[in-house]
């Protein structure tokens, strides 16, 4: 049973960061972060590969988020810096074998593992 640990959200302050952070069971996968802002549908906001060599990004967060991984601890982090009210959501932390570059990596159904969400607040 595959296990996504989500943590690191909270409340912040426009143009602050925050370190979202995603352990998972056992071994280690391709990572995708998604996020729904209330009213809106989930979206794809950053992915890295099981390799670690590869990163994506949603455009908007794209000078502002990165993405890192410390296989030994199985843990994937995403840091945000320069936070917007408009990064207001619940963040979702998934997880995937696969370890190619592709489309695929945007697609929320493409991901077999999901974490519980973490909320990040911003405020204006």
């Amino acid at each position: 049973q595959v296990q996504l640990v989500e943590s690191g959200g909270g409340l912040v302050q426009a143009g602050g960061s925050l370190r979202l952070s995603c352990t998972t069971s056992g071994r280690t996968f391709t990572v995708g972060w998604f996020r729904r802002a209330p009213g809106k549908a989930r979206e794809f906001v950053a992915a890295i590969l099981r390799s670690g060599e590869d990163t994506y990004y949603k455009e908007s967060v794209q000078d502002r988020f990165t993405l890192s991984r410390d296989d030994a601890k199985n843990t994937v982090y995403l840091e945000m810096n320069k936070l917007t009210p408009e990064d207001t959501a619940v963040y979702y932390c998934a997880a995937d074998m696969k370890d190619y570059r592709g489309s695929w990596l945007l697609r929320s159904d493409e991901y077999h593992y999901w974490g519980q969400g973490t909320q990040v607040t911003v405020s204006s």
